[in-house]
């Protein structure tokens, strides 16, 4: 089946871009057949993130939609890659980096697990932390820095959204990523009174992973998040994806096997780590070595 070939992520998040487009231009799926010539079903599909896609369908959409000319090259150059077998995304690439393709994932997700080895995750990190960690990186300009700030602040909003109700949230993270100062100690103290407030959520979980567990899975496995979908009004839901970032890009990983080998290493990260009374115990043991220290 064609359906098989490629990775489903570049679809998906081609597919989601085009429908939020077409929503704000207020077309209807018959409409847009219409104007292109082409199948209802064939742009259900394209939205849907059923198929390969071809870049002129793309740019006839856009243009149809009144997309702009960044975002028309954007989409188009996700067309591309919706034929690839296996899905890495460089960053600066055709793809520009302001289209986070992640953080689409992030919010269309029903269940979030995070492990972490070197610092707090995105997700879960106080605005001066956030500060500290852009700090360190020269060639980011002022304003293109204080945009990052936003763009993960705004990201973060999904945990307190009302509907959909927000994902399931479940962290490990490493003792080690709570010991290393990032910004000051004072940074440090407001991070892990953010990472206490967050755990009194029904919906998330944090734990910590201590250094006395010595060398585990995670440690070769370094930081991944994995990522569920709800079903919807689907009959098979949106296959799980783990996302796993580097310096110069992201590794999508949608196979079933690719997943299963992370529900292992979950698994095993899960029976080390400390349980959430204990792991809150740790942090405020750390918090008054912060404010000591």
């Amino acid at each position: 089946m064609a359906d098989d070939m490629g990775s489903t992520v570049p679809r998906r998040q081609l597919g989601r871009a085009l429908r939020d487009l077409r929503t704000e231009a207020g077309a209807t799926l018959d409409a847009v057949a219409e104007a292109l010539e082409c199948s209802r079903q064939k742009v259900w599909r394209i939205e849907s993130g059923l198929g390969s896609v071809r870049g002129v369908d793309v740019r006839a959409m856009c243009e149809l939609y009144g997309a702009t000319g960044e975002l028309t090259r954007a989409l188009t150059s996700l067309a591309g890659e919706t034929r690839a077998k296996g899905w890495w995304h460089a960053y600066g690439d055709a793809v520009p980096e302001w289209f986070e393709l992640y953080v689409g994932l992030e919010s269309a997700a029903s269940r979030l697990r995070f492990y972490n080895e070197a610092m707090v995750p995105g997700l879960l990190q106080h605005q001066s932390y956030t500060h500290g960690i852009y700090q360190h990186r020269t060639e980011v300009s002022d304003e293109e820095r204080e945009r990052l700030v936003q763009v993960r602040l705004q990201r973060q909003t999904l945990l307190r959204r009302r509907l959909p109700p927000p994902p399931k949230l479940d962290v490990i993270l490493s003792e080690a990523a709570l010991l290393r100062t990032v910004g000051s100690s004072e940074t440090m103290a407001h991070q892990l009174h953010h990472l206490l407030a967050l755990a009194t959520t029904a919906t998330n979980s944090i734990r910590i992973l201590p250094l006395t567990a010595g060398l585990h899975r995670g440690v070769e496995a370094g930081s991944f998040v994995m990522l569920n979908f709800p079903l919807g009004n689907r009959a098979t839901p949106e296959p799980p994806v783990v996302y796993s970032e580097s310096w110069t890009g992201a590794l999508y990983l949608d196979r079933p096997e690719e997943f299963a080998a992370y529900e292992k290493v979950w698994a095993s990260l899960d029976q080390l780590a400390l349980d959430e009374g204990q792991s809150r115990h740790l942090i405020n043991k750390i918090v008054g070595e912060v404010h000591h220290g």
